[in-house]
């Protein structure tokens, strides 16, 4: 155990606490595990960005989804740049009230791991940082002033939330702080910036350990954490392959040098992020699915790992402008739940583990052992031994986890005596082992009234009552299985339900059960007063089982398509949850109960041989959605006409900027100089034409980093000169199109796909937009104007906030909001094609009436026959939820969020559509029902501004 003293208090691990710890919870460490309460903890965590599902009631959701499943914490990021639009102003309101996210971690009783950054990667724009810090100097993620003082604003703001949920205190579940992110650099200055983010954690309030992610650094001295971390994806994150499997690398070695903290990984892959152009998130989750998850992550427990969160468990959705450049708007990332909140064949399979992890307490505490080498040398067994009561492990897989043959073996295991025994004993079975496939197996494990042999089945729960037990084992549909368990004398056994063999050794005192995995089958083994139910499944039988924990003990559900929340009342249980279709509840519980609710409702249940509960539940009523066959369409580019006023806009008169990244060249043209930190950006350069112009060479950034796709498009007095995806160009200037000696226009629209994440190069200061321009043939001078999202850093609509707008002149005019009167439009047919490079508007109204008590994730889907030069930028109720190009993909499905949709009335669609060059359009749009639940889930519609709204809040501002 550990015991420090940090920033004039004491944190204690050696079992006494500090007077903020008295009044909540103890947590310790050592070399082993996390110590709760004195309890050993193995911590089974999965990420969740709540940034990227803008709807808090779905937060709750996605947190009793990873409850259900095992898991007994998440990892939180919290994004700076979402809370903070401009410099000293922080929103922790609506879809940012982190308060009511941990407040609800507590009642689902799920531990926090807080990362608070300043900087979190994820794939973010910036990596987490604000838009304004890309205008401020000093170096990024360093001790320098500048920086300095702009992060400890951000920690000031996020430590107090933090700081009074936390365990130690007794009012939140926050476990863990982890300081920074992925800092690979132990120099002098990362070294006091690392400790000055400790200190002024300490210094405001934070009492729990801290963690870092920064794989090996800040083990010790300055600015060392208390519990260092582990990053690894070993199937790094080319989707394109799923088939590729790389080595399993053996972090047994790091587990040995660490004399004093459990071995823990922040960020174990949990699937992969996807790039513009990939192949889409449904081969991420082919490349990290469920036999990914079987090999590695119990590779990681077999090296002694007790502190595993993956990245991520719920990706969610890049809605407005949060990415950075090379992601799309889906953040799936090949998740255990996708998206739109859906269970995968991946949760199923973390449930599996993450049950057993519960299961079987001893876990939180082993050490290496020796193992005896399988008689099929093709297959490796790992083992580790509980140094407390002997319980031990054994982790068998393939050598190579690339090998797809499917093989059985003996395995030589320890029993207690000196021998060993050679498992299975029954003639004719063997372990099998398929190609990517592992297996935890258990020996020596007592549990209740119980003492388990071993079993070459694996343990998924057990729970007990009094003298009465329950365990349930599974294993791979038609593969051997046997279990052995000791009595003192020969038990009475019974088989209820399909077909086991018994055999009594009374020499070993063991009773030794054989059979084949196929379905459920269910023994009931007595002697005395104490008895077991032992239920044997197939993966499929068991993945249907749910545990939860009530006031009276645990109660064991199966059937549903998720249960949420148990409580025991009286003599009932009241269960909610979520089906797909009719079906079986079937419910184990307290001997005395009577009775079943489900979400409120009483079902007829009648009693079993089992001792459970039987019951029969409904599925949804059907949903049909409306079709989308009546557009309004506009054009939305007056920008280009030369005669456009744009005497309002702001000039790029900017003398200097602190920006490393600026060349110390006039004038200073970069988006982020004048406030426009996201989205679309106009420019409008006036010249006055000597008619020797022959070309204008046009530079601009848009990040074409990392497979981004940002691109611009340019026309001088209203004609057409070309677009650019690679950065800079010269076009060709038609002599016809200059007015001589008079006024010209320059109009130039950039799309940027967001700042580059920080690896301590000042990247994410890149300029944004338009860069420079040079005519050829004549040294003319242009005066630059510029026009982003509307109000710059002071937002206009600060409750979808900063990424949601960006300066599409129909954005600015608020043509994406409901309410607004689109009756002068014309008529539109989707799809149509457009041959006149430039941006058109389409709008259209649906009515939703989704029943009461269900849950139907919804998305919007773009269909192109063939592809076309265009992008598009897609609005449900004024929310930015998505942006699709049609020639680079692959995305064509953009999730809806329960929310941001009215489920009951009119919701309104706005798409944007840039064509960018002389073969764009829009294609046919339509909405997709991806899944219809019954659920107790409450989906209350956000509230947000509609067009009066926004109007008078300008007309507002506006007012001297």
């Amino acid at each position: 155990m550990i015991s420090f003293r940090r920033a004039g208090f004491v944190l204690a691990f050696l079992g006494a606490s500090t007077a903020a710890a008295a009044a909540g919870h103890t947590v310790a460490y050592d070399r082993y595990s996390l110590v709760i309460d004195g309890k050993p903890t193995y911590l089974w965590s999965g990420s969740f960005h709540y940034w990227r599902l803008p709807s808090p009631d779905l937060w709750l959701d996605v947190l009793q989804k990873m409850k259900a499943a095992g898991f007994n914490g998440v990892e939180v990021y919290f994004d700076w740049g979402y809370h903070s639009p401009k410099r000293g102003v922080y929103d922790f309101s609506g879809i940012r009230d982190v308060d009511r996210l941990l407040d609800m971690a507590r009642d689902v009783g799920i531990y926090v791991i807080a990362c608070p950054g300043p900087y979190i990667n994820a794939e973010t724009d910036a990596g987490g940082f604000p838009g304004w810090l890309v205008t401020t100097a000093g170096k990024p993620r360093s001790d320098s002033p500048e920086y300095t003082a702009a992060y400890r604003e951000w920690m000031t703001q996020i430590n107090r939330i933090i700081a009074r949920h936390q365990v130690t205190d007794g009012r939140g579940t926050v476990l863990l702080y982890q300081v920074e992110n992925e800092l690979y650099d132990e120099s002098d200055d990362t070294r006091r910036y690392m400790q000055a983010l400790e200190d002024k954690a300490r210094a405001d309030g934070i009492t729990v350990p801290l963690t870092g992610n920064h794989n090996g650094n800040f083990v010790s001295g300055l600015g060392a954490t208390d519990i260092p971390g582990q990053d690894s994806y070993p199937l790094d994150f080319d989707c394109s392959h799923p088939e590729r499997w790389n080595a399993i690398y053996d972090f047994s070695a790091e587990r040995r040098e660490l004399t004093q903290a459990p071995l823990f990984f922040p960020e174990y892959q949990g699937g992969a992020f996807d790039v513009w152009g990939g192949p889409g998130y449904e081969a991420c989750r082919k490349l990290t699915g469920p036999a990914f998850e079987r090999v590695f992550y119990e590779s990681m427990m077999a090296a002694g790992s007790t502190m595993l969160n993956f990245y991520m468990t719920y990706g969610g959705i890049n809605w407005g402008w949060l990415s950075s450049p090379g992601v799309y708007t889906s953040y799936d990332y090949g998740a255990a739940i996708t998206a739109s909140r859906q269970l995968t064949g991946k949760y199923d399979q973390q449930k599996l583990i993450g049950y057993m992890i519960h299961a079987v307490p001893p876990l939180a505490r082993t050490d290496a052992v020796g193992a005896s080498v399988p008689d099929n040398r093709r297959l490796r067994a790992t083992a580790r031994i509980n140094p407390d009561d002997g319980t031990r492990f054994y982790f068998l897989r393939h050598a190579e986890p690339q090998d797809t043959s499917n093989d059985a073996t003996h395995l030589k295991i320890a029993l207690g005596g000196a021998s060993e025994t050679t498992v299975p004993q029954q003639p004719g079975t063997a372990i099998h082992v398929d190609g990517r496939d592992a297996k935890i197996l258990l020996a020596n494990f007592r549990f209740g009234k119980q003492n388990l042999a071993y079993s070459t089945s694996e343990l998924m729960t057990q729970l007990s009552e009094g003298a009465k037990d329950l365990a349930l084992f599974y294993g791979r549909h038609g593969e051997d299985g046997e279990t052995v368990l000791r009595y003192p004398a020969q038990p009475s056994v019974r088989v209820l339900e399909g077909t086991v063999a018994t055999h009594w050794d009374a020499a070993t005192h063991s009773l030794r059960l054989n059979y084949r995995h196929d379905g459920l089958a269910r023994v009931v083994i007595e002697q005395g007063e104490a008895s077991l139910l032992l239920l044997i499944g197939d993966n499929d039988a068991a993945i249907r089982f749910w545990q939860l924990d009530t006031a009276k003990g645990p109660v064991l559900v199966r059937g549903p398509y998720l249960v949420r929340d148990a409580m025991q009342v009286g003599d009932t249980v009241a269960l909610t949850g979520d089906t797909e279709q009719a079906g079986e509840l079937e419910v184990f519980a307290a001997s005395d109960t009577r009775g079943v609710t489900w979400n409120g409702v009483p079902v007829d249940a009648v009693a079993t041989p089992s001792a459970s509960l039987l019951a029969h539940v409904a599925g949804p009523a059907p949903v049909t959605l409306p079709r989308l066959d009546r557009w309004r369409v506009h054009m939305g580019a007056p920008e280009i006409a030369p005669t456009f006023d744009d005497s309002r806009w702001q000039a790029t008169d900017r003398a200097s900027s602190p920006n490393p990244h600026w060349d110390h060249r006039l004038p200073i043209l970069d988006s982020d100089a004048y406030g426009f930190h996201h989205g679309n950006v106009w420019y409008r350069g006036h010249f006055r034409a000597t008619g020797k112009e022959t070309g204008v060479r046009l530079a601009a950034n848009i990040g074409v980093h990392l497979g981004n796709h940002g691109i611009f498009t340019a026309w001088l007095n209203g004609h057409f000169l070309g677009n650019n995806p690679s950065g800079a160009q010269e076009f060709a200037i038609d002599p016809a199109w200059l007015k001589k000696g008079e006024d010209n226009v320059l109009s130039v629209l950039v799309d940027n796909h967001g700042h580059l994440q920080e690896e301590r190069n000042g990247a994410f200061r890149e300029r944004r937009g338009l860069l420079s321009a040079t005519f050829a043939g004549a040294p003319t001078d242009i005066r630059w104007k510029i026009q982003g999202n509307s109000g710059g850093e002071d937002l206009p609509d600060p409750v979808r906030g900063p990424f949601n707008a960006g300066g599409l002149f129909g954005e600015r005019m608020g043509w994406q909001l409901p309410g607004f009167d689109d009756g002068r439009w014309k008529a539109a047919t989707l799809p149509q094609v457009t041959d006149a490079p430039g941006v058109d508007w389409y709008r259209t109204t649906f009515r939703l009436d989704l029943p009461e008590g269900q849950d139907v994730p919804i998305a919007l889907r773009i269909h192109d026959a063939a592809p076309h030069h265009y992008r598009a930028v897609v609005f449900v109720n004024g929310w930015q939820i998505g942006r699709y190009i049609s020639d680079v993909g692959p995305q064509t499905d953009f999730e809806l969020p329960s929310g941001l949709l009215n489920r009951q009335g009119d919701n309104t669609i706005a798409i944007a559509a840039w064509s960018t060059a002389q073969d764009g359009g829009l294609g046919e749009v339509s909405l997709v029902r991806q899944g219809n639940y019954r659920t107790p889930l409450r989906q209350r519609t956000v509230e947000a501004p509609d067009y009066d709204a926004l109007m008078r809040s300008r007309k507002a501002a506006s007012r001297p």
